[in-house]
């Protein structure tokens, strides 16, 4: 028989040739028991060495598609029928997910830079201390440190461990030992664990409206029923929080995107709620260490007695996003199904990352780079706030905020429809910034901006923000 073999350039020939007999047999074009060609012969026909097509015939017979019969020659395996649907697939392929990822956005692609970038939750990548977590990294790659190289802990590192419950116990005062504390990829990990120990289908999920759109879609991708609380100057309404709820998912130090603090009374009322509810409240704790002015907030943790808070934080923003290095501190009851969950699901970070980190906090580098990025974050934040005062007073109104990585600020004269249009053509210009209504739940809320201020340059502020008011002025002649 003649076999039509067509090769792509001259690289991998007996893969090439192994992938389409394979694929001649798999749809039927090739039948059980049909004659191969001899190996010499095919060889001469393609002007390959013999060889090759030895080692493609041989994949073939040890994959179970063709077998061979001494003095008889090569064969297509008996028994092997092309799969036949009794129906064509429908176009949009026959595999088909969930109804709730239909309703689920894509991520954003980040990698583009804009020349005057006001995204938030980005801290400045270019002061990051490189030569000293190069030489930490270098140091856990070396051969004594990796041993065996066997997998770690699920929980994490535990030199990590007790170096995050010190950290967060100084720089937080958050209550914890190093046995409540797991290693996470982030807090969106933090957060998934815990929603695959507690969340049921139908649980009742409460979030603040605005929030952190990925948390609620997350919930929402595990068929938990979520509503949104308002969020007012002192934080979470805790008295909107509805009946059903049996979780609370807030932002109390840092509330995103508004960047307001809430009040000592509404977090003692939440935490009473848990108490009183039987419920769970999910604290999320991602920049708490920027802070420039005002007394320290004292975390929900520390105001739990009854082991109803989960704390979870982040060295996205402290470090660098693309480490990928988070925490949950849990309470002694979750601890064993929390690390089961991280074991099914991940198994554990990756553990020369954590052995530096431990490094890195312990011989007091992080707690030095704290002091300098706060700084450098602190006359970014007074200086974006200056200029919106000054010269966008005529539009917005500026939330007070004295923490974090960004700014808010409310429209006093513009719909949410035309703050995105007014985004849009500022990043078309070059600026990009954020409009709150990508942060809410329904469009009552009212529109505004936000700006955050670790990736942009201090020198890129004036001009970035001189065209965003540009943007404006244009929009207020139309």
């Amino acid at each position: 028989m003649d076999l039509h073999i067509t090769f792509e350039g001259r690289r991998d020939l007996s893969g090439q040739i192994y992938r389409q007999i394979r694929a001649a047999i798999l749809d039927g074009r090739l039948r059980g028991e049909q004659a191969l060609p001899p190996t010499r012969e095919l060889a001469r026909r393609l002007e390959v060495s013999r060889n090759t097509v030895s080692v493609a015939y041989d994949r073939l017979m040890a994959d179970g598609f063709l077998t061979g019969r001494v003095g008889a020659g090569t064969f297509v395996s008996h028994g092997l029928h092309p799969y036949q649907p009794e129906s064509p697939p429908p176009a949009a392929g026959p595999l088909q997910p969930r109804a709730v990822w239909a309703d689920i956005p894509e991520p954003p692609d980040l990698a583009t830079e804009p020349a005057y970038d006001f995204r938030a939750g980005t801290p400045d990548a270019r002061l990051f201390p490189y030569q000293t977590w190069r030489r930490l990294m270098t140091h856990e790659l070396r051969p004594s440190a990796v041993r065996t190289g066997m997998p770690g802990a699920p929980a994490g590192h535990s030199d990590l461990r007790a170096a995050i419950a010190r950290h967060i116990g100084v720089s937080r005062a958050v209550r914890a030992t190093p046995d409540d504390v797991l290693v996470t990829n982030g807090i969106q990990q933090a957060i998934d664990m815990i929603a695959r120990v507690l969340v049921e289908p139908g649980t009742c999920v409460a979030v603040e409206n605005p929030g952190y759109p990925p948390v609620r879609r997350l919930f929402e991708s595990l068929n938990a029923r979520v509503v949104g609380v308002p969020v007012d100057a002192d934080g979470l309404v805790v008295d909107a929080i509805p009946a059903e709820a049996r979780m609370v998912y807030v932002t109390p130090s840092h509330q995103f995107p508004l960047g307001t603090a809430m009040s000592l009374s509404r977090r003692i009322a939440l935490v009473a709620w848990a108490h009183r509810c039987g419920g769970v409240v999910i604290e999320d704790d991602y920049d708490s260490e920027f802070r420039y002015g005002g007394r320290p907030i004292e975390p929900l943790q520390n105001l739990d007695h009854t082991g109803r808070v989960l704390y979870v934080g982040s060295f996205s923003k402290t470090m660098l996003p693309t480490l990928r290095l988070g925490f949950l501190v849990a309470p002694p009851s979750l601890r064993r199904p929390l690390r089961v969950a991280r074991f099914v699901s991940d198994w554990h970070t990756a553990l020369p990352s954590q052995a530096a980190l431990a490094r890195f906090i312990d011989d007091g580098t992080l707690a030095r780079h704290l002091r300098k990025m706060r700084n450098e974050y602190r006359v970014r934040h007074e200086r974006i706030a200056e200029i919106l005062e000054r010269d966008f007073g005529a539009w917005l109104d500026l939330v007070p905020s004295a923490a974090g990585l960004h700014l808010s600020a409310y429209s006093k004269d513009r719909t949410a429809g035309e703050i995105v249009d007014l985004v849009a053509a500022a990043a078309a210009d070059g600026v990009v910034v954020y409009a709150l209504s990508q942060f809410t739940r329904e469009e009552t809320e009212r529109p505004g901006i936000m700006l955050g201020y670790g990736a942009i340059a201090l020198g890129d502020i004036d001009e970035g923000l001189r065209r965003l008011r540009r943007c404006f002025l244009a929009s207020s002649v139309r």
